[in-house]
């Protein structure tokens, strides 16, 4: 009689009745294969799937109750909710912006830009006219806080009462804005010479004025249209 004896590796290398736990464990080898990984839904997926079997759950009520209105109340509540949110808290700047008129500037009616001023006062200097440069550029400064909601200007302010004004909001500078506010005053209303050295010390406050922030705005007291 002839035996023959089976390969000893097919006997050790294939279990043939796996246990329990043998058998959990090739499941989860084979699931975390790369395939069944990109495969898997993300997590953006399944927050996806579960807003829209949420929206696809809201039905219009068929008249026979009120309970079809619960949800679509609800959603409709938080829709106003956040259209009130952004108008009231949302833009507030732009709300102060709205009461703020830049038209008159120190005793002229100026519509011109922070921009724009600065421009001119920098075409002044180019041309050697320092006395309209100290001006145009003092203007800028204070147009500038103007337009940032932070000082406000009316037909009546002078440059002495905005310096003081601004130096309430910016504590570090009210000695220098004292003093631009003389030079102002000096070639508007003085017939002093202007001075390149003026000019410099007006536009230096405006550009570290621009990047300073207030310790404090002013109130605007909200306008009623009648």
């Amino acid at each position: 009689m002839i035996v023959i004896a089976a390969p000893a590796a097919l006997v050790t290398d294939i279990p043939v009745d796996p246990d329990a736990h043998q058998a959990r464990q090739w499941m989860l080898d084979e699931l975390s294969k790369p395939p069944y990984e990109a495969a898997r839904p993300t997590w953006f997926d399944q927050l996806s799937q579960a807003f829209g079997e949420w929206l696809g759950s809201l039905r219009v009520p068929d008249g026979s109750g009120f309970g079809g209105l619960v949800p679509l109340a609800i959603v409709i509540a938080v829709v106003v909710l956040l259209v009130v949110a952004f108008l009231v808290f949302g833009r507030p700047r732009l709300n102060r912006r709205s009461q703020v008129k830049t038209g008159a500037l120190f005793g002229a009616d100026d519509t011109r830009s922070a921009v724009e001023l600065r421009a001119s006062a920098a075409r002044a200097a180019d041309q050697g006219d320092f006395s309209t440069a100290i001006q145009e550029a003092f203007r800028a400064l204070a147009r500038q806080l103007a337009e940032r909601t932070i000082v406000t200007t009316s037909p009546g302010t002078t440059a002495h009462d905005f310096a003081l004004r601004a130096g309430a909001s910016f504590p570090s500078h009210s000695d220098e804005l004292g003093a631009c506010a003389r030079l102002f005053d000096g070639v508007r209303y003085l017939d002093e010479r202007g001075s390149r050295e003026g000019f410099d010390r007006v536009t230096s406050l405006d550009r570290r004025m621009q990047a300073d922030r207030p310790t404090a705005l002013e109130r605007i007291e909200s306008v009623v249209v009648r």
